[in-house]
């Protein structure tokens, strides 16, 4: 795998993680390191600092990381497992769940770097579905 923007979904449901991850691999690329930290190990809904630092892991190629909670508690997970970390390789992106990723992975697919990736995903906030 070359290195490029990797991307982490943080989500309370593991199926609904999975699914845009899915979503990502058909139309971003299949090459777009996209991780998910959902879920509890029992499948219950909810989420974990530690599934998100292993996610962080596996998603980091050497490009950076963009991180995209959910909700509420799946932010607080995530303020929690990126503490002490790198701000310029890592970053949590306050953006819509489904749009916000699928602008991550499409701009980190054509090669953006991660400043650029940030801003296409943040960009969905602003982006009319009508």
């Amino acid at each position: 795998m070359i290195n490029m923007v990797g991307i982490v979904l943080v989500s309370h449901s593991l199926q609904l993680a999975a699914g845009l991850a899915e979503l990502l691999g058909e139309i971003g690329s299949r090459d777009v390191p996209v991780r998910v930290a959902a879920g509890t190990p029992d499948g219950r809904l909810g989420t974990s600092p530690d599934a998100v630092r292993a996610a962080l892991r596996q998603a980091d190629t050497g490009d950076g990381v963009v991180v995209l909670p959910d909700l509420g508690s799946a932010v607080l997970s995530v303020k929690l497992a990126v503490e002490g970390t790198d701000p310029t390789r890592i970053v949590v992106v306050d953006a819509p769940f489904v749009e916000g990723a699928v602008a991550a992975a499409v701009t980190a697919a054509s090669g953006g770097d991660l400043a650029t990736v940030v801003a296409a995903a943040r960009s969905a906030r602003d982006i009319p579905k009508f």
